[in-house]
C-alpha cells in the first residue's frame, strides 16, 4: 500500500487540531477561536507538521469570504442604507484616529521611518473581521445593536484596505508615474456589474435549478456564486471578502436566501476553522524570541491605543457605556488585512525591510490570540443592567410564525394570519410555485423543510408556532418529528393527510391538527342543504352537529381504534339502478360498515 501524500496528511492534522483543541477551550469557557489558534501553534510552530503556511492560509481564506457572504444575505439593502452613518461615519473616524495614535506609537518606537510608520499604523487600525464575528456568532449577539455598530466598522476596514494599498505605492516612492483613474474605474464596474448581475441575473438561475430538483447542482451554484463574486472583486483590485458580501446584500431579498445560507454554512464554519488555524501555524516563534521585549510591550499597547479609540468614539456617537465597553474590547486587535498590507510594503524594501514586517504579524497574530479574552474579560467591566435587547429588523428572522409548504391550504392559513397583523415566513421547496407567488405579491423562501439546516436558516429559533401545510404525508409526519426533537418551545399546527392521518398526529401530540377536506365539506353540505329548501338556520345547526360528532368520533378513535363511532355516523342504504345490467350483486352500506376503512380514489380522504 502506497503512503499518503503531502497535502493528505496536511489535510488529517488540521481536521484532527480542530476536532480535538475545539471542545477542550470550549470547555474552559475560552471559546473556540483559541483553540484553533493553539492548534496550528502546536502543528506548526512546535512540531513543523505543516511546511507552507502561507499556502493553507491562502486556501482558509476563503473562510472569511463565506462568512461575509452569510453576513450580507442577513442584511437587506434598506437595512445597510440605515445602517450608512454608522459604516461611513463611525468606521471612518475609527480608522483615522485610530491610524495617526498608532502612526505616533511605531515613530517613537523607532520601528521605522515615518513613512513605514504611516502604514504600520494604518495596518494595525484594521480589525479582525473572522475573529469578531466569529465571537459575535458564538455569543448570539450578531443582531445586537452593538453587534451592528462593530460590524459597521468592520465593514469599512474591509473598504479601506483599497486606498491603504495605494499609500502604500505612494509612500514608496515616485518609481513609475501610474494614472488612478483607470483603477477606479475598473472597481467602480465590478461593483456595478455585481449589482446588475444580482438584481437580474441570480434570481432565474437560482429559479431554473429549483426546478430541476439537484440539490447538488444548487449547492455547486451557491459555491458558484461567492466564489465567482469575490474573484471578480480581487481582479478589480477590492478584496475577496467585499465581493462576497456584495452578492450576499443582493440576495438578501431573494426567495432563496435560507436555502443558500444553509447551503454555505458548512463550508463556512469548516474553513473559518481552518483560517484560524493558519493563523496559528504562520506564527514565527523565532521573531518572537528576537523581538520578545519589543513585541510583549507592543502588543498590549496596540490594543489599549485601539480599545481607548473606539470607546471614546461609540461614546460620543450615542452609544451606552456597555455597549461601548463590547465594543472596545472585541475590536482591539490587527486583522488578516493586516497581513496584506504588510507583506506589500516589505516586498520592495522601500518602506520596511521584511524581517520587520514578520515582527509586526506576530504582533497582529498575538494580538488576534488574546481577542477572545478580552471579550470575555469585558463582562467584568459592564454596569448596571447588561442585558441587550436584539435589534430584530430581518425579515423572515424573527417572525412568530414559521409556515412549512404554501399549496392551497396554507395560501389561505396565510390570508387569515397577514389579515391579523402577524408577521409569517413561508418556505417551500417548489420553485415554480415560488415564482407565481411572487406574482401575487407574496414573499416565500425556497427551502427543503425537511432540513435542520434551513429551519434553522428560516428562523424557527424564534418561532412560536411552525405550520405544517405540506401535502405529502411522508414529509410532514418527517417534519413533525425534526421539529418536536429538536424545537419543542414551538406550538406545532398541522394539515393532516386524512382521517387515519389525523389520528396518528394526535397520538404524537402535535398542538392542532385539521384535514384540508373537512371544513370545505361541511360548508358545501350546508350550502346544499339550503338549496333544497332548508333554512340557513337550521343548516347551520345541522352541519355543527357533523362536526361535533365527528371530533367525538376521532378522540375515540384515536383511544379505541378505527372500529370506534360507527353508531355516529348518519348513514342510509341505496340501490343504484345502473343502465347496464352489473356483472355481479351491488353491495349495500348499513350502519353498521365503517366508511372510515373504505379505500380513497382521490388524494384526500375525509
Amino acid at each position: 500500500m502506497s503512503a499518503p501524500n503531502a497535502l493528505f496528511t496536511e489535510t488529517l492534522m488540521l481536521l484532527g487540531g480542530a476536532v480535538v483543541t475545539a471542545p477542550i477551550f470550549k470547555k474552559l469557557g475560552l471559546g473556540t477561536v483559541l483553540g484553533y489558534l493553539a492548534a496550528g501553534v502546536v502543528i506548526g510552530p512546535v512540531l513543523h507538521g505543516i511546511g507552507d503556511s502561507e499556502a493553507v492560509l491562502a486556501v482558509a481564506e476563503l473562510g472569511v469570504v463565506f462568512l461575509l457572504f452569510i453576513i450580507g444575505l442577513e442584511l437587506k439593502p434598506s437595512r445597510l442604507w440605515q445602517m450608512r452613518r454608522d459604516i461611513f461615519g463611525l468606521g471612518t473616524a475609527q480608522v483615522v484616529l485610530s491610524g495617526l495614535a498608532l502612526t505616533l506609537a511605531a515613530y517613537l518606537a523607532n520601528i521605522t521611518g515615518w513613512r513605514g510608520s504611516i502604514i504600520v499604523g494604518f495596518g494595525l487600525a484594521l480589525s479582525s473581521t473572522a475573529f469578531a464575528m466569529q465571537i459575535l456568532e458564538q455569543e448570539g449577539d450578531v443582531n445586537t445593536k452593538y453587534g451592528q455598530r462593530s460590524f459597521s466598522m468592520l465593514l469599512l476596514q474591509d473598504l479601506a484596505i483599497v486606498p491603504l494599498l495605494a499609500l502604500v505605492t505612494v509612500l514608496d516612492g515616485p518609481k513609475e508615474a501610474s494614472n488612478p483613474i483607470p483603477d477606479l474605474a475598473i472597481a467602480v464596474g465590478a461593483v456595478a456589474a455585481m449589482i446588475i448581475a444580482g438584481r437580474y441575473l441570480l434570481t432565474p438561475l437560482f429559479q431554473i435549478i429549483a426546478r430541476t430538483g439537484a440539490r447538488e447542482a444548487m449547492i455547486a451554484a451557491a459555491l458558484l456564486v461567492v466564489m465567482g463574486s469575490a474573484t471578480l472583486m480581487q481582479l478589480a483590485g477590492l478584496s475577496m471578502a467585499m465581493g462576497a458580501f456584495l452578492s450576499g446584500v443582493m440576495l438578501a431579498e431573494s426567495s432563496y436566501r435560507h436555502e443558500l445560507e444553509a447551503d454555505i454554512e458548512p463550508f463556512r464554519g469548516i474553513l473559518l476553522a481552518i483560517f484560524f488555524i493558519a493563523v496559528g501555524l504562520s506564527l514565527k516563534l523565532d521573531v518572537i524570541a528576537d523581538n520578545w521585549v519589543l513585541i510583549v510591550l507592543a502588543v498590549p499597547v496596540l490594543m489599549i491605543i485601539k480599545g481607548l479609540v473606539i470607546y471614546v468614539l461609540c461614546r460620543t456617537t450615542g452609544s451606552s457605556h456597555n455597549d461601548a465597553i463590547r465594543i472596545a474590547c472585541l475590536l482591539p486587535q490587527g486583522g488578516e488585512f493586516g497581513f496584506v498590507l504588510f507583506s506589500t510594503a516589505s516586498a520592495s524594501g522601500g518602506l520596511f525591510s521584511a524581517s520587520t514586517a514578520s515582527m509586526l504579524i506576530a504582533i497582529v497574530t498575538l494580538s488576534m490570540a488574546l481577542t477572545p479574552l478580552g471579550s470575555a474579560l469585558s463582562k467584568r467591566l459592564l454596569s448596571g443592567d447588561t442585558h441587550e435587547e436584539l435589534d430584530e429588523d430581518f425579515e423572515g428572522a424573527g417572525s412568530d410564525v414559521l409556515m412549512i409548504g404554501f399549496s392551497r391550504f396554507g395560501q389561505i392559513a396565510a390570508q387569515i394570519l397577514l389579515a391579523g397583523g402577524r408577521d409569517v415566513t413561508v418556505i417551500d421547496f417548489s420553485a415554480d410555485r415560488i415564482r407565481q407567488a411572487s406574482n401575487f405579491g407574496f414573499r416565500i423562501y425556497f427551502g427543503d423543510g425537511t432540513r435542520k439546516d434551513v429551519l434553522r436558516s428560516a428562523g424557527i429559533d424564534h418561532a412560536k408556532v411552525v405550520v405544517i401545510s405540506t401535502h405529502q404525508r411522508e414529509i410532514t409526519d418527517k417534519i413533525v418529528e425534526l421539529v418536536q426533537t429538536d424545537y419543542p418551545h414551538a406550538s406545532i399546527f398541522v394539515r393532516s393527510y386524512d382521517r387515519i392521518h389525523s389520528i396518528e398526529l394526535r397520538n404524537k401530540g402535535v398542538d392542532y391538527e385539521l384535514r384540508e377536506t373537512l371544513e370545505s365539506g361541511l360548508l358545501f353540505g350546508r350550502r346544499t342543504l339550503e338549496a333544497l329548501g332548508v333554512s340557513e338556520a337550521d343548516a347551520y345547526e345541522i352541519g355543527e352537529d357533523i362536526r361535533k360528532r365527528d371530533e367525538q368520533r376521532l378522540v375515540l378513535q384515536a383511544s379505541e381504534g378505527l372500529q370506534a363511532g360507527r353508531d355516529m355516523l348518519f348513514s342510509r342504504p341505496v340501490k343504484p339502478e345502473p343502465l347496464v345490467k352489473p356483472k355481479r350483486a351491488a353491495d349495500i352500506f348499513s350502519d353498521n360498515d365503517d366508511l372510515s376503512a373504505l379505500p380513497a380514489e382521490e388524494p384526500e380522504r375525509a
